[in-house]
């Protein structure tokens, strides 16, 4: 005999409602396999249901839009800030700038070497140290860094840290709206499952290929063993 098996995605979830409501209002109510009170539980669940996954789906597209312009924000603002270690190091080196003075953006124990901005905290860091560093050392009276300057690093950082802000909410928006879904899901296993027994117990008198035929199309999926037949 073949078993039935509740549906394990959402879209899955969504069309197994779908099939139960459109073929209960395509058939006289006399005929009914489900009651009125379940039916009208599944229609006020599937529309909640693909309200959620509707938002979900489009809360996620726009995160991933956004992101791929994030990732550009992040390239340039890595570029701007690793550029304008470089050269203040080069400084340095051709004592335009005093090594003490590498205090100020939090590079003394750095050892001449580029700080790690391989992740987005770490640009958050840096780039904040390095533009309050520069800024504190031309007040002091030293000449300003040129190609880039601190002004372009600042454009750059600032975007990036907008559009880092921007993300964590569309991302905490996304993981908010995931989980509403994901929590309702309980609800419409339950009133999928509620259709499915009503649906077999009103059909169970009926000779097995017509039974199996008329709950299929109240949206039970049956399965078959390997070996078993289909017929």
């Amino acid at each position: 005999m073949p078993y039935r098996r509740l549906p394990n995605t959402d879209n899955a979830r969504i069309k197994a409602l779908k099939m139960a409501v459109e073929k209960a209002e395509s058939t006289d109510f006399q005929d009914l396999s489900i009651s009125p009170n379940v039916l009208s539980e599944a229609k006020s669940v599937l529309n909640h249901f693909e309200h959620l996954c509707l938002r979900y789906q489009q809360m996620y597209d726009t995160q991933i839009k956004a992101n791929k312009s994030f990732l550009g924000k992040v390239k340039n603002a890595r570029m701007y800030i690793s550029h304008f270690v470089q050269v203040l190091y080069l400084s340095v080196l051709r004592a335009e700038i005093k090594e003490e003075h590498l205090d100020l953006y939090g590079l003394e124990a750095a050892s001449m070497v580029v700080p790690e901005l391989t992740t987005n905290e770490q640009l958050l860091e840096w780039g904040q140290k390095i533009i309050d560093g520069e800024n504190s050392r031309i007040l002091q009276g030293g000449v300003p860094i040129y190609n880039p300057s601190v002004a372009k690093v600042k454009v750059m950082y600032s975007l990036f840290k907008d559009s880092y802000q921007t993300q964590k909410l569309h991302q905490k928006a996304t993981t908010r709206m995931m989980n509403e879904a994901a929590n309702y899901r309980e609800i419409v296993d339950k009133v999928i499952y509620d259709i499915w027994e009503e649906v077999e117990k009103c059909n169970t008198d009926l000779p097995p290929e017509q039974r199996l035929a008329i709950n299929r199309q109240y949206g039970i999926i049956y399965y078959y063993r390997k070996g078993e037949s289909v017929e």
